[in-house]
């Protein structure tokens, strides 16, 4: 069982680093004082990318959760 954890810990990663390197896109450091004064509102596949990466850091800090507390969980 701590196996298929692992396993689906190390999947929901790679998917999330591979989703964070689709969204930077050469933004550059605009997110340390960006020149535009305009709000930025996200839009189309860049929304559903943002909704993406939230639901698989869930997904993941869940699972490391759980990773952690195998050893106790499943004796």
């Amino acid at each position: 069982m701590v196996t298929v954890i692992n396993i689906v810990q190390i999947i929901v990663s790679l998917t999330l680093i591979a989703i964070l390197l689709l969204q930077i896109k050469g933004e550059g450091l605009s997110a340390f004082g960006g020149d535009s004064p305009v709000a930025h509102q996200r839009r189309g596949l860049e929304a559903t990318l943002y909704n993406v990466t939230i639901g698989l850091a869930v997904i993941f800090l869940v699972f490391s959760f759980i990773s952690a507390l195998a050893p106790q969980l499943f004796q």
